[in-house]
């Protein structure tokens, strides 16, 4: 009996020997590097009271007429490749303050609605007085459904605003990559805007 357990005893302590070493230990999760074309700008040819100009990757642009008590348009540009879409709204200020102050009220509370979900938002004020467009870009951190909101306008005649959405469950870290380089397009088309 004797010779029998410690022949059970070698073969549990090779067993134990075996399976000693380095522990597994579960890789964290890991999301693709992307890499994305320098952007190439291009002019966009939409009849609006507006011109700007807007990277030739994004390849879709659909153009509607918005209900409403001054002239509105939705404008998309999307970049299916990276699943996301910038949405583009015009409004005709119409020469009223009260106007200008609601559509100001209104970018910035839509800001303000992503609070619930974001880590921080920072504002970034964008002036040009030689072609009158002034505004302020928002950049959104976190798991907000937007990674970047702006607007800009001549405080007369013309307001726009813009977002930048994924149609993507947010994930901040997956998204970031795409999020940085249409944040650079954002930025592209408030610097190019020029007003009719």
């Amino acid at each position: 009996m004797c010779h029998h357990l410690s022949k059970g005893l070698l073969i549990i302590n090779s067993l134990v020997f075996i399976s000693c070493g380095e522990n597994a230990v579960p890789k964290p999760r890991a999301y693709l590097r992307l890499e994305y074309p320098e952007a190439k700008y291009i002019k966009a040819e939409i009849d609006l009271p507006f011109t700007f100009e807007k990277n030739n990757l994004s390849t879709k642009q659909h153009v509607r007429k918005v209900e409403g008590t001054t002239p509105s348009y939705g404008i998309d540009l999307g970049y299916p490749t990276m699943k996301g879409t910038i949405y583009l709204t015009y409004k005709a200020i119409e020469g009223s303050r009260e106007n200008l102050i609601a559509f100001l009220k209104d970018a910035q509370n839509f800001t303000q609605k992503h609070t619930i979900k974001a880590d921080e938002i920072k504002e970034q004020a964008f002036v040009d007085n030689s072609r009158k467009v002034y505004g302020t870009l928002y950049e959104v951190g976190g798991n907000a459904a937007s990674q970047s909101q702006f607007y800009v306008t001549d405080s007369t005649d013309h307001f726009l605003t813009g977002s930048l959405y994924f149609y993507a469950k947010p994930n901040y870290d997956s998204i970031l990559p795409a999020a940085h380089y249409l944040k650079q397009d954002i930025k592209h088309i408030m610097e190019t805007v020029r007003w009719k």
